[in-house]
């Protein structure tokens, strides 16, 4: 995909010009022309105007060894060698003449002004109309005259043999088939137009970060033989007031010129963010999305310009902005599942040597839930491990290890632990691993590690699902609470304390068992009744609990409940296996990390 630009020269550079050719005017020109008026005689014509008194102003210039003189109406500047005369002086103050020591400078006043002061203002003045004629000319008029703010910055893009097509985009079919459909409508409108099917003037992306959404409005750049506009969201804002307001109108005058085109806005939630009608707000965003409303939906009919945006907060956006009629389709860009992965993987993996033999199944079953570019990211740190190790290509340890370092951070080399510490931590993991193992509707392990990682931890047990799963069960959810509370009851156990190592842990199980409770309904008391609401899903899911402080104070009580429940099972399961959670522990220890198949060998003899 080729972008289309116009060299342009800034604004600085034509004043910068203006400014050199005065200072070498001013350096160079300056002083020749003054000079050109002096006229130079020899000593006796400057006595003899002495004795006569035909002299007006006299300069002696000792260390230049010259006289600068005028005549008795000082209109003409004369120039002569210094000769020994000691009675100079007198002779001059007899005469009458005038001792100054600014003869060459007051050769000419109205030339001196001329050239000092009326020259540059001249300059400047037409230099400024000059850019005032150009600016309006490319900007479209009056209102985009401040310094180019008004004019639109798309940056326009025409189909490339190099360019990202569909087959380089995998893991989202949906969002292809809707997209694909845009295309082929640009292609061949007829087709539509005979049954009378229309277009959707705008389609919006979202969806979490990561997921592909600027990669898909690429591949449609690549696919579609129409000229394609691209611009940030962000970039409408300008500090002037209409300014923004200005772009929309530039944006959308050179799409309708160039239509069928598409034109795609990256964050639109930039400026389309609702508006609350409260002073004090920003009125230049809320005057930039009112003239993108007016673009979307004039009484113009669709011209052939469609309008791709993408964001991750949808439900920021302004209900006017994404009602049928101006983005008439929305189309999510979710995670991909365990086949969206494994096809992403191999999109990406065909930019590297990877070896024959790779699992790209496990790869994707280890890399559960992560998005487009997380994906991306494990490829290319499989192929970089490879390098270190001055291998040819990559191998399935290498997109194991890249999982691990995307998920924990890289190994801690320089990291010493005491045995003490080895030991507790190695009970901690092999305490996750053993309830995991004695639980139903839980995930196999995959891998347990004891070897620190940069992200901060001192461990940790991989556990993988043997596919997708859309939904998880009450009984489900309690035992990945118990699994949780594993790490640290093998530590009170067997070492009848406990330590800092299970923050994270405790974290984890504290938000799912109030996500039990105040979200999923699964508490008694409360029954189908919703306490904590969602906002931004696609970036973190922040939430805020709706309801009165009772209620949060009771909810707070149920939430330890079931975090004890879930701790006093877990430590059941560990004292009815004791036996073998030392085996496994003091293996783990020796070896420091073992594979899910070494962990079920020696659970199962």
């Amino acid at each position: 995909m080729n972008e289309v630009k116009t060299p342009k020269k800034p604004l600085i550079f034509y004043y910068c010009v203006a400014l050199l050719l005065l200072l070498l005017f001013n350096f160079l020109a300056m002083p020749w022309m003054a000079q050109r008026q002096v006229k130079e005689v020899d000593y006796g014509t400057f006595m003899s105007m002495t004795l006569d008194g035909n002299i007006g102003q006299v300069e002696v210039q000792e260390t230049e060894n010259q006289i600068f003189f005028t005549d008795k109406d000082n209109t003409t500047v004369y120039k002569t060698g210094m000769m020994p005369d000691p009675d100079l002086t007198q002779r001059l103050f007899d005469s009458g003449a005038e001792f100054t020591g600014e003869i060459i400078e007051q050769t000419d006043p109205l030339l001196s002004l001329l050239l000092t002061w009326i020259l540059p203002v001249v300059i400047f003045v037409a230099l400024g109309q000059y850019m005032t004629k150009r600016l309006m000319k490319n900007a479209g008029g009056p209102n985009a005259m401040m310094f180019g703010k008004g004019k639109s910055n798309a940056r326009v893009y025409v189909k490339s043999s190099e360019g990202i097509k569909f087959s380089d985009v995998a893991g989202e079919d949906e969002a292809k088939e809707n997209l694909a459909e845009i295309v082929e409508y640009l292609h061949d409108p007829s087709k539509y137009r005979e049954i009378g099917a229309s277009m959707p003037k705008g389609i919006l992306l979202v969806g979490p970060p990561g997921t592909g959404k600027t990669m898909l409005a690429k591949a449609v750049a690549g696919e579609a033989n129409v000229p394609f506009f691209s611009m940030s969201g962000s970039e409408f804002v300008e500090m002037f007031v209409g300014m923004g307001a200005s772009k929309v109108r530039d944006l959308f005058s050179q799409a309708k010129e160039k239509a069928p085109c598409i034109v795609f806005i990256d964050e639109i939630d930039a400026i389309g963010k609702k508006r609350d009608g409260q002073y004090g707000g920003n009125d230049e965003r809320e005057q930039t999305l009112n003239q993108l409303l007016t673009e979307m939906d004039g009484f113009e009919e669709n011209t052939g310009v469609i309008i791709l945006a993408a964001t991750n907060r949808p439900e920021s956006l302004d209900p006017a902005l994404t009602r049928p009629g101006r983005f008439d389709r929305r189309v999510p860009v979710e995670l991909p599942d365990l086949q969206g992965r494994i096809a992403i993987l191999k999109v990406h993996a065909k930019k590297i040597k990877v070896a024959d033999d790779v699992d790209w199944s496990k790869i994707a079953r280890m890399a559960s839930g992560a998005s487009g570019a997380e994906l991306a990211n494990i490829v290319n740190e499989a192929a970089l491990r490879a390098v270190r190790d001055n291998r040819r290509f990559a191998t399935q340890a290498d997109l194991e290890e890249s999982i691990e370092v995307v998920i924990a951070g890289y190994q801690k080399k320089n990291a010493i632990m005491t045995d003490e510490e080895k030991r507790i931590v190695a009970y901690h993991e092999i305490g996750h691993a053993l309830v995991a193992a004695m639980q139903t509707h839980s995930a196999p392990v995959q891998k347990i590690t004891i070897v620190p990682r940069t992200s901060g931890a001192l461990g940790y047990t991989m556990q993988v699902d043997e596919g997708n799963h859309y939904l998880m069960s009450q009984a489900e959810l309690e035992n990945k609470i118990a699994t949780l509370t594993g790490g640290r009851s093998a530590e009170e156990l067997v070492f009848h304390s406990v330590s800092t190592g299970a923050s994270n842990d405790i974290e984890q199980a504290t938000k799912l068992a109030r996500s039990m409770i105040t979200r999923y309904g699964m508490s008694k008391d409360f029954d189908m009744v919703a306490m904590e609401t969602v906002t931004n899903q696609y970036l973190g899911g922040d939430t805020s609990l709706a309801c009165s402080a009772e209620t949060q104070a009771e909810i707070d009580r149920q939430v330890v409940a079931l975090v004890k429940q879930q701790h006093a099972k877990a430590m059941k399961i560990l004292e009815e296996n004791r036996a073998k959670l030392d085996q496994l522990a003091q293996y783990l220890y020796e070896k420091e990390t073992i594979t899910g198949e070494e962990f079920m060998d020696i659970l199962q003899k």
